[in-house]
């Protein structure tokens, strides 16, 4: 009997297979993908660079990569809410990078090393920021980097918006805020303060200023309408931050109620208490499953005694205290009233509802447009409808956070520049982001990262710093612990798995090629890739015209 198969169709077939013989279809790519951490970045940190620096201990390089999207990084490591953590691909192998605590690091050690950056080339033009929160402050540091003379009014006391007289000094310290402000002045910004702009025409006319950037922020706090007996004992956080930072501070009394369940409600609970309350009892709608504080302030709140009463919301407060409602959470979230009413007897009540912008200067100018919403209405280049008028920040809308403003601060004033130059500029498309499933970690084994030290809630009756920073040596181990997702960090897996020696190294810094006369498209290079730095791309389709020969075959090496 013959072993010879009639039909060799299926043996034809299955070398013309892709993958199969000598003729490659697919080709890698070393590519950058957009790490997560700087996808949730507000400010548009490029958190994965900064890191990588810090984790050689080049620390000075790491600050310089940091601030060149944000000035202020000691304040940004103590007091923002840290998105990029929350993103962070390593908390589904271990814990997340402690990314906020590096960058304090980074910022303090600036600052006692006298760190600086100069300005660039004067241009001759002169540019007007009315608000010295944290986007005037932003997009004055940039400014000034690209050569405009830049002057902030505002018309409190002292520079730095909320930053100053809305977050407490036991999470913001006040010398650390003064240092990075210190430094942006030394760039060359004038800063005009105790300065109120009603005019905002009149102050760029008479000043011969060539732009104008509003960021004034969203300072005044939301009300409750509710009948009061006493409205003395009725503050808004907002005002009561302002108060203490004054050193008018009120007496609240021995039991304060707060209205609120958000990062605002948390800080004036814990503020009460440093005032002498006893008790500090959160009043809100939701339960703790849906408030909207972070929970890290939420969890430091509780750990300082704060207490809340759930699912109520005031509707009467007099002499005997605050009256509320029980409230029901539907499985869609919906919230419905049930009549049944508790009175709680508290001796003051601090409403945490959120702030609005009080936008007077801005409704003057017919050309600009505001929204129901009380928001400005900016183009693509954060310009309102007056031509040269700018707006960014809380002013705007959006996620209202100092490190939103930070990058809005940032993005106005390049925005402002490509404007002086008769330019525009064109959204920029992102690179592809890459998630945990995308990285290939056989060989990172747990490592738990460190803890910053705190003071013990018995300690906390002042409103000295609660949490500390971290020390060079752990700077550079939470540095190490970065994965690199979606860049390549040389780890030189690929050179060594391929099984062709296709892949090329160009030395430290210039990463890899690949040589497409030996290469075959295994893709083996990509499978072991652990940062999922390398795509195989399909073979251009010249490359696989029946008379081509290279790059799609590959040379048989001697």
């Amino acid at each position: 009997m013959s072993l010879i198969p009639k039909d060799l169709t299926p043996v034809l077939q299955a070398t013309m297979q892709k993958g199969a013989g000598a003729r490659r279809w697919q080709r890698p790519a070393w590519i950058d993908h957009l790490p997560p951490c700087n996808s949730a970045c507000p400010a548009g940190e490029n958190i994965q660079a900064w890191l990588a620096h810090a984790r050689t201990g080049d620390f000075e390089a790491a600050w310089r990569t940091l601030v060149a999207d944000n000035p202020m990084p000691a304040v940004h490591g103590r007091a923002c809410y840290h998105p990029c953590e929350t993103s962070c691909n390593r908390k589904d192998l271990d814990e997340a990078v402690l990314i906020h605590a590096v960058e304090r690091h980074l910022g303090d050690l600036a600052a006692e090393q006298g760190w600086t950056v100069a300005p660039g080339p004067d241009t001759g033009k002169r540019i007007l920021i009315v608000g010295a929160g944290p986007a005037g402050l932003s997009c004055a540091w940039h400014l000034r980097r690209l050569g405009h003379a830049v002057e902030i009014r505002d018309a409190m006391a002292e520079p730095g918006g909320m930053l100053h007289y809305g977050i407490p000094a036991y999470r913001l310290p006040r010398a650390d805020l003064a240092r990075e402000v210190a430094r942006i002045a030394a760039m060359g910004v004038t800063f005009t303060m105790n300065t109120r702009v009603d005019d905002l025409d009149a102050a760029v006319a008479e000043g011969g200023f060539d732009a104008c950037f509003v960021a004034i922020g969203a300072q005044a706090g939301n009300h409750l309408d509710i009948p009061a007996a006493d409205g003395r004992k009725m503050v808004d956080a907002i005002r009561l931050f302002e108060q203490v930072e004054a050193g008018n501070a009120p007496l609240l009394g021995r039991v304060v109620g707060i209205v609120g369940g958000g990062n605002t409600a948390m800080d004036a609970a814990r503020v009460a208490r440093r005032l002498g309350a006893e008790e500090a009892i959160l009043i809100y709608r939701r339960d703790r499953e849906h408030m909207r504080a972070d929970p890290y302030e939420a969890d430091e709140a509780f750990l300082e005694g704060v207490k809340a009463q759930w699912l109520t919301s005031p509707v009467r407060f007099g002499a005997e205290g605050v009256t509320v409602e029980a409230i029901e959470l539907g499985e869609d979230g919906a919230l419905t009233p049930t009549g049944r009413l508790e009175t709680l007897p508290v001796d003051a009540l601090v409403l945490a509802l959120g702030q609005h912008a009080e936008l007077d200067i801005l409704r003057k100018i017919d050309d600009v447009a505001i929204s129901d919403r009380d928001t400005v209405l900016v183009d693509a280049m954060m310009m309102t409808g007056r031509p040269g008028l700018f707006a960014g920040g809380d002013v705007i809308g959006g996620l209202m956070t100092m490190t939103a403003a930070t990058g809005h601060g940032k993005k106005a004033a390049r925005a402002i520049d490509a404007w002086l130059h008769g330019q525009t500029i064109e959204p920029r498309e992102k690179a592809p982001s890459v998630d945990f499933p995308m990285l290939n970690l056989p060989h990172f084994l747990d490592a738990g990262r460190s803890q910053m030290s705190a003071l013990p809630p018995e300690a906390r009756s002042s409103f000295a710093e609660v949490v500390a920073g971290i020390d060079a040596r752990q700077a550079r181990y939470e540095s190490d612990r970065c994965l690199s997702c979606g860049n390549c960090f040389e780890c030189d897996n690929c050179f060594a798995a391929c099984p062709e020696q296709a892949v090329v190294k160009l030395g430290k810094g210039r990463k890899y090629t690949v040589d497409l006369d030996l290469c075959t498209g295994c893709a083996v290079c990509y499978d072991q890739c652990p940062c999922h730095a390398i795509e195989m791309l399909p073979e251009p389709v010249a490359a696989l015209a029946p008379e081509a020969h290279s790059p799609l075959r590959f040379k048989v090496r001697p």
